[in-house]
């Protein structure tokens, strides 16, 4: 131990004490709001922070909130009132253009002062029911970020203690819930203080220099593990695309998502380069509250996740050092001002699930298959009697993907939300608006799998007055994806009917504005389902015995994607006839399947992944002749360092080798890969048979190194 280094007891019990500060705030904060969005959703996050805005601690919340202060607080930088910190200031931010997340989640955040000296800062964020926008609640189809409603930026609240009683007077007349928003800001605002309070408490128990000599040393031990975990991953680019369905107006207008995480020693940039263009709506995502925070939290979770992880790591500043992103100026995951940027999270959220695919070649046992990976954020609304706007904002669950170890989880949050789901009662005691159904799917079946994708949710509120209903949500077209044999999930779907007409059904897109509603009519949610990890025959007919009896799976789907034959009278597998079926079908090559049991799953969508073997698109270095292709042709091996070396002798860098296809099963990896080198392309399909392969892992990258050899021979005799 370094001699200006705390010894470990008084760093855990300084590290726990920063934790229970940040839980604390956040308790404050759900159980002071009067929304239910903030209340029971709990669409919140808390912190401290020191006075270079490195994260100290953070509550455990929506990762969202808590991973964009700091980019809050750069904003607040810029653009901060009078330029100054003064004991007694609270500022209030929502700027998207100057580091928020997006305009509804407001930001408190009030400077801590020890002995008159700045040393950091507490800070909130919650998402509020309505700050004025286009439409009540949520908006995508608007034309500019001034359509989001009220905008802050570094504004003070209070400044030397006094409240600023005009800006809090605009507040309460330009929100369509003025009441709750103001209540809510007001138990920002105890949070806030309290989180002060306690950084206070703690340098005055230990000393100023003790804590920050502490946070600092915890933040690189934190950086020091996840640099740890990212060595262990093989250098290479990794590949995902998938898309999203519109932009909100533009239908059947598809949005592409590409990913590539670089991986070098004990860095990763994650870069979104290729991925659609910012769109003339609100359905962009702002870069630094938004879209750096997505990519922070799909690493950390990945590799230090807390209920896996062999050692307890703390949440703060230096699980994001090693992370770079990127993302080109003027796309739709780094939008130009003033483009609106307010529905932003489903984006997000496919941009983690790609990123676990593209990671899944060489992370198999880590990687989850596809997940619904979206979010049904919906806002409901109306005028009561009295003129007064009535407001309900609500997140709808999802599903996740197959996991290594265990079946997805059905009906959750996932990803990067966090959000709790908000009880019926108080649904019923407060709103014009009744519940009709809320349970998992039973008109689709989850991929299957050795461990099966999770169920979907299907929720119908039905309002009770005439209203109005804006819904953010995705993934009507892009199946959830399945992942090493696994079959692919179910895409979500949104129904409008009304009550008295139940047959008469409306579909809707997945993403629409300030649609106008009739009393009784009902808005029907149906969540995607996630794809299966591993292949469907090798799952214990004992757990398909247990789903069809749970009316998680039907007769018919044990039969043709299990191989499962159940005696439904007797509530017990056909043993005999079980073995039988599962070996014709092991037996019959992927092309023959029927179509009831195709494998689509294992076609996987083109430049899915790299599997760590390099790509480069330069031009070819100067002075190559054919006396150095017939050279590097002599010299070729199944080495991968001998076959690439073979490669960049006779092409320089002109050369890219992508991985378009791979399965895994019982032993079994294939991979067929694409080299494309000076005009020439050649196509070869790699097989690792090795049994005593140590991992999933191993054997694709045999398989890949073996189909990169092949390629490489072809188009180097071509040449």
């Amino acid at each position: 131990m370094a001699a200006d280094e705390l010894d470990p007891i008084t760093l855990q019990v300084i590290s726990g004490a920063l934790d229970t500060i940040a839980e604390e705030m956040g308790h404050i904060l759900y159980r002071m709001s009067f929304s239910s969005i903030i209340r029971e959703s709990q669409d919140l996050g808390a912190g401290l922070f020191d006075t270079d805005f490195n994260t100290l601690c953070e509550s455990e919340s929506t990762p969202l909130h808590i991973g964009s202060l700091p980019g809050y607080l750069y904003g607040i930088q810029e653009s901060l009132q009078g330029g100054v910190w003064n004991e007694g200031d609270v500022v209030l931010h929502n700027h998207p253009y100057f580091g928020a997340s997006h305009s509804p989640d407001l930001a408190i955040v009030i400077p801590c002062f020890y002995q008159d000296q700045l040393v950091g800062f507490a800070a909130n964020t919650a998402h509020h029911l309505d700050i004025g926008a286009a439409t009540p609640g949520l908006i995508i189809d608007i034309p500019d970020v001034y359509a989001e409603g009220m905008l802050f930026a570094g504004t003070k609240l209070y400044e030397k203690g006094v409240r600023n009683q005009a800006l809090w007077e605009f507040l309460g007349r330009n929100s369509r819930a003025a009441k709750q928003l103001q209540s809510d800001i007001e138990a920002q605002i105890a949070s806030a203080k309290l989180g002060v309070r306690r950084f206070v408490e703690l340098m005055e128990r230990y000393g100023k220099d003790t804590i920050l000599a502490a946070t600092g040393q915890l933040m690189d031990y934190t950086e020091r593990i996840l640099r740890q975990k990212i060595d262990k991953i093989p250098d290479g680019e990794y590949r995902a695309e998938g898309y999203l369905d519109d932009d909100g107006k533009n239908r059947d207008v598809r949005l592409p998502i590409k990913v590539c995480v670089r991986v070098q020693g004990d860095s990763i940039e994650i870069d979104l380069t290729g991925s659609s263009d910012q769109v003339e709506t609100g359905f962009n995502v702002p870069f630094e509250g938004s879209t750096k925070v997505a990519c922070f939290c799909a690493i950390r979770s990945l590799l230090l996740d807390a209920e896996t992880s062999e050692i307890q790591v703390p949440s703060n500043e230096g699980s994001f050092r090693p992370i770079k992103v990127i993302a080109p100026k003027g796309s739709i995951y780094n939008p130009e001002f003033p483009a609106a940027a307010e529905a932003r999270f489903t984006q997000v959220n496919r941009v983690i699930d790609l990123i676990y695919k593209a990671l899944a070649p060489v992370l198999p046992d880590q990687i989850i298959a596809g997940s619904s990976a979206s979010l049904s954020f919906v806002s409901y609304s109306g005028v009561r009697p009295s003129g007064d706007y009535w407001v309900f904002l609500e997140v709808n669950e999802g599903a996740y993907g197959g996991r290594p170890l265990s079946d997805g989880p059905d009906s959750i949050d996932n990803l990067m939300a966090n959000t709790r789901n908000n009880p019926l009662e108080d649904l019923a005691m407060h709103l014009p608006m009744i519940c009709d159904r809320y349970e998992l799917r039973d008109d689709v079946l989850p991929g299957a799998g050795r461990f099966r994708g999770g169920i979907g949710v299907v929720k119908s509120q039905r309002v009770l007055t005439d209203g109005f209903i804006t819904h953010e949500n995705e993934r009507h077209h892009d199946v959830p994806w399945g992942i090493f044999g696994g079959w692919p999930g179910t895409t979500g779907k949104v129904e409008i009917y009304n009550v008295d007409a139940p047959d008469d059904i409306q579909q809707m897109p997945a993403k629409f504005s300030g649609l106008k509603i009739k009393a009784g009519e009902v808005h029907a949610f149906y969540a995607p389902c996630g794809g299966g990890y591993g292949d469907p025959l090798e799952r214990p007919a004992s757990q398909v015995l247990e789903d069809v009896l749970d009316d998680f799976c039907t007769v018919e789907h044990a039969k043709a994607a299990y191989g499962v034959v159940v005696d439904l009278a007797a509530e017990r597998v056909n043993d005999a006839a079980t073995e039988s079926l599962r070996a014709q079908m092991r037996s019959q090559p992927a092309g023959t399947l029927s179509e009831s049991q195709d494998r689509s799953s294992e076609k996987v969508a083109l430049n899915e992944a790299r599997l760590a073997i390099p790509e480069t698109t330069q031009r070819p270095a100067p002075g190559r002749t054919s006396t150095a292709v017939e050279t590097a042709v002599s010299r070729v091996s199944q080495s991968r360092d001998s076959t690439i070396e073979s490669l960049r002798e006779a092409f320089g860098e002109a050369w890219s080798f992508d991985v378009v296809y791979y399965t895994s099963r019982r032993g079994f990896a294939e991979v067929r890969g694409e080299l494309r080198a000076n005009g020439t392309y050649a196509s070869e399909t790699g097989i690792d048979e090795d049994p005593s392969a140590s991992s999933i892992g191993a054997r694709l990258q045999a398989a890949a190194d073996q189909s990169l050899f092949k390629c490489a021979q072809k188009v180097l005799r071509d040449n």
